[in-house]
């Protein structure tokens, strides 16, 4: 390791401090991408860039370090404890590292280039590593709310559609699938983004149903496509991993693919006949037995399910399931998402 330049004792307590600043701050982005959000290629990084510095914090900054004399040691900040969600974590540690960045940019220019240089090329980086660990962490934010998720409602028109929908939502459904063949693409625009604030404000999942571009335009959470829709692929490169992307199937070999493509959730069925889509061959409860063992996927039971029917699905392995008529047609939308939920405890 070379030795340093010398510089003023304040100057190399300043630097010490902000190598501190920057390594600790990288630190903390680091374990959150390695223990939550399991991106080894963002690890790999981040953790380069600490090394970098650490190559920098040579003797002469840590023998500057004075504790005692420090008069900003221990001080805090309101805002520090606003920092509830791991976005805002991200956000402020992303800020002290590029904030320390260019304190040490500024003062090492002259007596060690070398860490001014290696410092200004890490807070460029961090400047895009910031915003794709944030998109990184919603995403993973909505994977975890789907794997909580039980019961999906499926819209289909009606002229209380937006009641229906804030009914199951104040009874506990906790993901909605936007489904809408008639009307003009501006009404679905307006529809869908009223039906996504109600979701939000709900704290459940909004999905689009087929509509890459309305699902885009809206900011839902994701958008589930059939098997003659989008190849996975194009999808995924248009809406992006921080989105959910979810695929109808119908048999165990469409299962499968999906799953090698990288879709978060799958439908199995129509494990009955359904007016929905009359078109296609119920599957029975055999697709749903092989389902139980062939993915780790989240995977929704579909096709005619009310809670009539709901206890020989569930038996043959279904944890989760998609419902339209059961609730869009039912004349207590809010007793029927009750029943529903309660039935799959």
């Amino acid at each position: 390791m070379s030795v340093a330049p010398l510089a003023e004792p304040s100057v190399a307590q300043l630097i010490d401090a902000n190598l501190d600043r920057s390594r600790e701050g990288l630190r903390v982005i680091e374990d959150w991408c390695r223990f939550s959000l399991k991106r080894q290629d963002l690890v790999v990084t981040i953790k380069d860039c600490r090394q970098k510095l650490g190559r920098h914090h040579h003797k002469t900054y840590k023998n500057a370090r004075s504790t005692i004399t420090d008069e900003g040691l221990g001080l805090k900040h309101p805002f520090q404890d606003n920092r509830k969600s791991p976005e805002q974590i991200i956000e402020a540690n992303s800020a002290r590292v590029q904030e320390a960045l260019r304190v040490l940019e500024e003062f090492a220019r002259t007596t060690d280039p070398a860490l001014a240089k290696d410092a200004a090329e890490i807070r460029y980086l961090l400047y895009d590593l910031e915003i794709t660990v944030l998109k990184a962490t919603v995403g993973s934010e909505r994977r975890h709310k789907l794997q909580k998720c039980n019961l999906c409602l499926i819209t289909k028109p009606h002229k209380n559609l937006e009641s229906i929908v804030k009914s199951a939502l104040k009874a506990g459904v906790k993901m909605i699938q936007y489904r809408e063949k008639d009307k003009d693409d501006h009404e679905k625009l307006v529809q869908a983004k009223e039906l996504a604030l109600l979701c939000k404000h709900f704290g459940a999942l909004f999905i689009v149903n087929d509509r890459v571009d309305i699902a885009l335009a809206i900011d839902a959470d994701g958008v589930h496509l059939g098997q003659k829709d989008f190849p996975t692929s194009i999808a995924r490169s248009l809406i992006g991993h921080e989105k959910l992307l979810g695929r109808s199937t119908h048999c165990l070999e469409e299962l499968k693919r999906a799953e090698e493509e990288g879709c978060d959730f799958l439908g199995v069925g129509p494990i009955n006949a359904t007016e929905t889509k009359p078109q296609l061959t119920p599957v029975g409860l055999a697709y749903a037995r092989e389902a139980s063992t062939a993915t780790r996927l989240p995977w929704f039971a579909i096709g005619g399910i009310n809670q009539s029917n709901l206890l020989p699905i569930k038996e043959a392995g279904a944890k989760r399931i998609a419902v339209v008529g059961a609730i869009m047609d039912s004349s207590d939308p809010s007793a029927a998402s009750i029943e529903l939920l309660e039935d799959l405890i």
